[in-house]
């Protein structure tokens, strides 16, 4: 159940970003038991894509693990592009344009 709420809360965050005049060029989307994946494209140069699997089923330690990335063309005409993991470590973005924290 909570692999359902996830996908939706992160489908429902894609789809009510403001996209005025943009058009769907692309929307695929697979939902298993213990899985998921989707890609979306906009004329507006937005793009999504992940997938997630549920890992240790049925245990104490049940987490969902989720790989991606989106895209986006800002203000200043740039296309930004971050890549990220979510699982039970939290989200951990990476994109050319984020600050890395340093070396320990």
């Amino acid at each position: 159940m909570k692999f359902i709420i996830v996908f939706a809360a992160l489908f429902a965050l894609a789809l009510a970003a403001p996209a005025e005049d943009a058009v769907v060029l692309k929307s695929e989307s697979e939902v298993g038991p213990e899985s998921f994946q989707y890609a979306y494209a906009t004329s507006d140069g937005v793009e999504a894509e992940a997938q997630g699997q549920l890992k240790n089923v049925g245990s104490e330690d049940e987490a969902i693990s989720v790989k991606g990335s989106y895209s986006f063309v800002a203000d200043d005409g740039q296309t930004y592009t971050v890549t990220y993991v979510a699982d039970e470590n939290g989200f951990q973005p990476q994109g050319a344009h984020l600050p890395v924290a340093p070396e320990a």
